[in-house]
């Protein structure tokens, strides 16, 4: 299992940034798919954005345009940045990596299999 540890989150304003980071503790081989999902309070977790190991990335409609997921060099850190947040953004957001060589949706919590504990953003009015 990989060991996923997020960071970078916070309180902002509505549309302020923010960039949060996903730091892998340990070698991350066999790791197709790397995402993250967010759950608000009451709320199911859904999917917001996934990249692959050949940098191709997928984004949910409600973030398009707003968010951007990339990897550093090593592959060892994954980074989300998020500008013009507004309230609906609120949420708590979780990095996730799959070892599912080929998804067949690839922002569906169930396929990935390691998990970090997550990070608050809070985005007010």
């Amino acid at each position: 299992q990989v060991q996923l540890v997020e960071s970078g989150g916070g309180s902002v304003q509505s549309g302020g940034s923010l960039r949060l980071s996903c730091a892998a503790s340990v070698y991350t081989y066999r790791r197709f798919y790397w995402a993250w999902f967010r759950q608000a309070p009451g709320k199911e977790r859904e999917g917001v954005a996934v990249i692959d190991n050949s940098g191709r990335s997928t984004y949910a409609n409600s973030v398009q345009g707003r968010f951007s997921i990339f990897q550093d060099n090593s592959k060892r850190t994954l980074y989300l940045q998020m500008n013009s947040l507004k309230p609906e953004d609120t949420a708590i957001y979780y990095c996730a990596a799959s070892n599912i060589a080929q998804l067949s949706s690839r922002l569906i919590p169930a396929q990935y299999t390691d998990w970090g504990q997550g990070t608050r953003v809070t985005v007010s009015s």
